[in-house]
C-alpha cells in the first residue's frame, strides 16, 4: 500500500475499486458451484499434472473466494492469502503446516481463548510444547525463542489489550530462523500491516472487522507466496476448512467499508474509554489509545477494549440493565457487546485462558459498535448508576 497515498486512502482504494468483473458488474457475481468441468481430455490431464492452474473443485480453488483472498493480500501488503471457514480453521491449519510432533511453539500471553485451547489439547496430544511469554518483555521473548519452530503473536491481545513492538519481536524470531505468525484481527490491516513489520504470516478471524456485519464466520491467512503455498498444499485440502463462495462474497462486501468503519469504531471507543477512565466506579481501563502513544506499526485503535470495576460493584446488575450493549461473544460487527470476566472465568471449556492468565472477575470486555457515541455512553452511564 505505497502508491503515494496515506495508508487510509490506499486501503480505501483497494477495497472500493475493482475491475474485470463478469458482465462489467459493479458487484462481482457469486460463483456458487462445487466443481468445474474441462473442455477436453488434454486440459484435464494438464491440470492434474500441475501444468495448468485453474478451478477444479471449490474446496481447492473458487473465483469468488480467490477475489477475496487477493483483496485481503493487497490490504496486508502480502504476496498471497488463503481463506478459511473460520478463524480457528485458519489458526489450526497454519500451526499444523509448520509445527510437528516434538516441536516447541512460543506464544505471547493472553492469546485468543480457543487458540489457547487448541494449544493445550490437540497440540499437547501431538507432543508439541507451547511456551507462553509476556510479549511486552523483549528480553523474556529473546530467552524463550531458541529451539522454537513457531512464534505466535497477537497485538493488541483481545482481552487485556497488551500491545507489543511487533517489528522488534519479529526481528528476534527471524534471527533464530523461526516462522512468525500474528493474529491481526483487533487492528485490521487498516491500522496495522504486520508483513511490513517483518512478520511471516498474518491471521484474521474474518468474522470480526473484515466482515463487519456479524453474518459470516470465516478466517484468512496472508503472507509470502511460498508460505501460503505450503498451507494450501499441506493443510488446507485435508483439514477441509474451506471458505464458501457466498461467505467470500459477503466478506468482499464487508471489506468495501472496512476503512471508514474502523475510523468510526476508533472514534467512539476512544471517547467512551476516556469517560470510563474518569468514572469513580471504574478502577482501570485497558485501551491502547489511552496512553497517547501507540507502539511502532500500530497507527490506530479499534472498538474493542476492557475495563475493571472497583471492589463491590455488582457486575450482574450492570449487565442486565444495559439496553444497547448486548451480552454476546465475538466482536467487530455493527452492534455493541459486552462479556463479563466472571462469566468467562466460569466457562466449562478447558483449558481456560482467563484462569491461566489471571483475568479479573470484575473486568468487562466491551465492543463499541456503530450506534453512536452519546447513545452508547448514556446506556453505560445508566447501567453503572443502577448497579452502584
Amino acid at each position: 500500500m505505497n502508491d503515494g497515498l496515506d495508508p487510509f486512502d490506499s486501503a480505501s482504494l483497494i477495497v472500493a475499486h475493482d475491475e474485470g468483473n463478469a458482465f462489467d458488474a459493479v458487484v462481482p457475481p457469486i460463483v456458487q458451484t462445487s466443481l468445474f468441468t474441462f473442455k477436453d481430455y488434454d486440459e484435464m490431464v494438464a491440470c492434474y499434472r500441475g501444468e495448468r492452474v485453474r478451478p477444479i473443485y471449490t474446496r481447492g480453488l473458487n473465483p469468488t473466494v480467490r477475489m477475496f483472498e487477493e483483496m485481503l493480500a493487497k490490504l496486508e501488503g502480502a504476496e498471497d492469502a488463503i481463506g478459511f471457514a473460520s478463524g480457528m480453521s485458519a489458526i489450526s491449519s497454519t500451526v499444523l503446516s509448520f509445527a510437528e510432533p516434538g516441536d516447541r511453539i512460543v506464544a505471547v500471553q493472553h492469546v485468543y481463548p480457543d487458540a489457547f485451547r487448541l494449544f493445550g489439547t490437540h497440540l499437547k496430544r501431538m507432543r508439541i510444547e507451547v511456551t507462553y511469554v509476556d510479549g511486552r518483555d523483549e528480553e523474556a521473548v529473546r530467552r524463550a525463542l531458541p529451539g522454537a519452530r513457531l512464534f505466535y503473536m497477537e497485538s493488541p491481545t483481545s482481552w487485556v489489550m497488551h500491545t507489543h513492538d511487533v517489528a522488534a519481536l519479529a526481528a528476534l524470531a527471524r534471527a533464530q530462523g523461526i516462522v512468525t505468525v500474528i493474529d491481526n484481527s483487533w487492528a485490521s490491516p487498516v491500522f496495522q500491516q504486520p508483513v511490513a513489520l517483518g512478520v511471516d504470516l498474518v491471521i484474521h478471524s474474518a468474522s470480526k472487522y473484515l466482515s463487519g456485519h456479524s453474518d459470516v464466520v470465516a478466517g484468512v491467512v496472508a503472507g509470502s507466496a511460498e508460505l501460503i503455498g505450503r498451507i494450501r498444499s499441506e493443510a488446507y485440502p485435508y483439514l477441509g476448512g474451506k471458505l464458501s463462495p457466498f461467505d467470500a462474497w459477503l466478506l468482499i462486501r464487508g471489506l468495501r467499508t472496512l476503512p471508514i468503519r474502523m475510523k468510526a469504531h476508533e472514534r467512539s471507543a476512544l471517547a467512551i474509554a476516556r469517560r470510563l477512565a474518569e468514572h469513580p466506579a471504574v478502577e482501570t481501563v485497558s485501551h491502547p489509545g489511552l496512553g497517547n502513544h501507540l507502539p511502532p506499526g500500530l497507527s490506530g485503535t479499534s472498538g474493542l477494549f476492557s475495563f475493571i470495576f472497583r471492589e463491590g460493584f455488582n457486575v450482574r446488575r450492570f449487565a442486565d440493565h444495559l439496553q444497547l450493549f448486548k451480552l454476546g461473544v465475538s466482536w467487530g460487527g455493527h452492534e455493541s457487546l459486552i462479556v463479563p470476566g466472571e462469566v468467562v472465568l466460569a466457562q466449562k471449556a478447558q483449558p481456560n485462558s482467563a484462569v491461566a492468565f489471571g483475568i479479573s472477575p470484575r473486568s468487562v470486555r466491551l465492543h463499541v459498535g456503530l450506534e453512536g457515541t452519546e447513545a452508547l455512553w448514556s446506556d453505560l452511564e445508566a447501567a453503572i448508576a443502577a448497579a452502584s
